[in-house]
């Protein structure tokens, strides 16, 4: 497939032996898939390429045959593995429930055991965003320096150029960083004390901290306005998403035990993120790739499963939700709202797929907006992915592009003059389509949407 070698032989090197050995344990979780080709019609990617590899599908009979020996090229394997914005649309229609994104991760992870992580992502990854309190100081100091890379465009999107005509961010829109982000806000605050109502733990995410600080003020405004007690950990980790998608699976793991530590510290209701990937990460992959890491390491680097641990991310992910969800399911939103409320904007919903597909919330995003008085108008395919898929973003541009742009023109038709959507990731991407495309459409998160309208912003 896709001129991967095949093997002429049956005969295996020792190492190439172990991987086989390692990849074959997902074999259970790969004979769930029929091939009936349903996540053809649902692939972003694959509406845009029409590559077999590129589809689920394509994808798993290429596991198949690392299983089966067919192949002797684990790094041409892991580069189409790669090729994936893990969406998750291909499983959110998949009549059989194959868990794409598990095995995709689990996939990625065993391989780059035997392939070693390529040195620049070993330095981002493990020197960098796997140590939290490093990771905030440098981002800190970066943000001020922006100026001299990145010139500030005239558009309601925010968004800067690249002053330079590097390869890899000569024709981006960048959201650049924040010069104080959220959690240089926290130093010298604690929100515990204040509330006595629902309790609940803030999980801010990296994109929101250091891009999109404005997010988690309104979080934090909005849980304060209905008396919540809230408990904000410093030195919060990333959710791991990243490495997890890279197949470093040991700093996805240390940052799990780091945050786990930080959430685990005081008994709360309900752990809040305004993050989608944050969410879903949390609920589904931590206790589901922490408990499978015995198929994702080789068995005698595992010595005891840490029994605590899991039943520790056990706790954390059914409690954790996102804020519009808590907004919509535990207050009252007209509670305060000013019968003036609103500057009757009419705001369109992307849906971000790790919240629709991944966690089935969609109804509380658009009751929270229009709660705010403004007009909801849907697009078309609301639904589908904006092309954005982190690391991918990075890898295939080009392609990301003619995905987003898709997304921008339903954004475009509903002559909206915002468009929600409740993952800083997607934000980005919508922001660079948008002023790809010179649209003076506004780009924000609903509970920014929510607050401007409770407190008058």
């Amino acid at each position: 497939m896709d001129n991967l070698k095949v093997r002429p032989n049956l005969k295996v090197r020792p190492k190439m032996k172990q991987l086989v050995s390692d990849v074959k344990q997902l074999e259970d979780d790969l004979a769930v898939c029929t091939r009936c080709g349903t996540c053809q019609a649902n692939c972003p990617l694959f509406a845009q390429t029409r590559q077999e590899a590129d589809v689920s599908r394509g994808k798993l009979v290429l596991i198949q045959g690392l299983i089966d020996q067919m192949f002797d090229d684990p790094k041409g394997v892991n580069k189409r593995l790669q090729r994936c914005l893990l969406c998750g649309s291909c499983g959110h229609g998949c009549p059989s429930s194959v868990n794409t994104i598990d095995i995709f991760l689990k996939t990625r992870a065993i391989i780059t055991q035997y392939l070693g992580l390529p040195f620049s992502k070993k330095m981002i990854f493990k020197k960098l965003l796997g140590r939290p309190e490093t990771f905030n100081d440098i981002m800190g100091m970066v943000a001020p320096f922006q100026k001299f890379f990145f010139k500030k465009e005239e558009n309601l999107q925010g968004t800067s150029c690249a002053r330079i005509a590097s390869p890899l961010l000569r024709h981006r829109h960048i959201v650049s960083l924040k010069t104080v982000p959220f959690n240089k806000t926290l130093e010298n605050m604690d929100y515990r004390t204040k509330g006595k109502g629902v309790k609940v733990a803030f999980f801010v995410g990296c994109l929101i901290d250091k891009a999109f600080p404005n997010i988690a003020h309104s979080v934090v405004d909005v849980l304060e306005h209905f008396n919540a007690q809230v408990f904000i950990p410093s030195h919060q980790g990333c959710c791991g998403i990243p490495a997890l998608a890279s197949g470093d699976f040991d700093t996805f793991e240390s940052l799990v035990k780091i945050n786990v530590k930080l959430f685990s510290e005081e008994k709360v209701d309900y752990i809040v993120t305004a993050c989608a990937t944050c969410s879903s990460t949390i609920i589904n992959l931590w206790p589901s790739l922490l408990k499978s890491r015995d198929k994702i390491k080789s068995p005698d680097k595992i010595k005891n499963k840490d029994k605590k641990l899991l039943e520790q991310l056990k706790a954390l992910a059914q409690k954790t939700v996102d804020i519009s969800w808590l907004i919509e399911k535990r207050f009252d939103l007209s509670k305060g709202m000013p019968k003036d409320a609103g500057q009757k904007e009419v705001i369109t919903y992307h849906d971000p797929c790790h919240l629709k597909k991944s966690l089935g919330v969609f109804k509380e995003p658009r009751q929270v907006i229009l709660a705010s008085g403004n007009q909801l108008k849907e697009m078309r395919q609301s639904d589908t992915c904006c092309g954005m898929g982190g690391s991918f973003n990075l890898d295939h541009y080009d392609l990301s592009s003619k995905i987003g742009l898709k997304k921008a023109k339903n954004i475009m038709d509903t002559e909206c003059t915002i468009v929600a959507t409740s993952c800083p990731a997607c934000m980005m991407q919508i922001s660079d389509m948008l002023a790809k495309k010179n649209q003076s459409i506004k780009v924000k998160h609903p509970v920014e949407i929510y607050a401007e309208a409770l407190f008058h912003k």
